[in-house]
């Protein structure tokens, strides 16, 4: 089956669905599929990745330490994703705080480190990166107020895809930072989209002879679901799906069906095998 024509099918039937997707083969260093790419939309937790780079920046600088505790009681405490509000401790090493935000997407985490670190760097960070649209907008919120910037991150599929490709040949930043954030990306345990058609096991990566590798982030809200990684296998891919739709209608089992379809398309590329193989 012609996994392209499998995909846009399914997406045909979704007119009440905004989509921005791409997925680059990056041994051919072409597009493999695309649709409404540089479009900007919500994206949930997604841009939390531009806080993970700008602590590994200064983690490699030395303007931080990966020891520093993090207190999480000089944030307010936040609810939804993440570990750190079931956990006893209050004090972290940061990065045990960082390494959370990249497993579980950790919101009390993320809200600490920006803390310590500032929001304002870190949209500095990703204006210098070249992704001025794409960006992380504010704290995470239990309660977002007309005070409050609608969404807490927002971005485009060209974006993170090139954002990735960058990470993968350790051209974003440098040798150092990048592989610093592929590795707390590669913890991460949100397999339900994109991933979902590799069948890792989220919670052990590699572990099975011959799987493919991945590292990614996700972003899942009402009326939003977003993924944007990079697969590895014989050959690798950048990819990134994000859907957005009214928060008030069901759509969430058409973008997961949709979401698994990309993964089938990223798993063919880096298989290496034809269309229809």
């Amino acid at each position: 089956m012609n996994k392209n024509f499998s995909l846009e099918s399914l997406i045909a039937r979704t007119p009440d669905i905004s989509w921005s997707i791409e997925i680059h083969d990056l041994s051919t260093n072409t597009t493999a599929f695309s649709l409404g790419a540089t479009q900007v939309l919500k994206t949930a937790s997604l841009a939390k990745i531009f806080l993970l780079i700008e602590v590994a920046a200064r983690l490699s600088e030395r303007t931080l330490a990966a020891d520093e505790p993090i207190d999480r009681r000089n944030v307010p405490k936040v609810q939804d994703s993440g570990l750190w509000r079931y956990l006893k401790t209050d004090i972290l090493p940061l990065a045990d705080a960082a390494t959370l935000v990249a497993a579980v997407s950790d919101n009390w985490a993320t809200n600490a480190l920006l803390h310590r670190v500032g929001l304002d760097a870190v949209q500095v960070r990703s204006e210098r990166l070249g992704y001025p649209e794409t960006v992380l907008a504010d704290y995470i919120r239990d309660d977002r107020g007309p005070a409050h910037p609608p969404t807490v991150s927002k971005g485009r599929a060209s974006d993170w895809v090139d954002l990735f490709a960058r990470m993968h040949r350790r051209h974003l930043v440098s040798k150092h930072v990048d592989a610093q954030v592929e590795y707390w990306l590669g913890t991460g345990t949100d397999h339900s989209m994109v991933a979902s058609a590799l069948n890792l096991d989220p919670l052990i990566h590699g572990s099975a002879p011959g799987a493919f590798g991945i590292y990614n982030k996700t972003g899942s809200d009402r009326g939003v679901r977003a993924d944007a990684g990079l697969v590895m296998g014989r050959n690798a891919c950048s990819y990134c799906i994000i859907a957005n739709w009214n928060p008030d209608a069901d759509h969430v089992d058409a973008v997961a069906e949709i979401m698994h379809a990309a993964g089938d398309l990223v798993r063919t590329l880096v298989a290496g095998k034809k269309d229809g193989a």
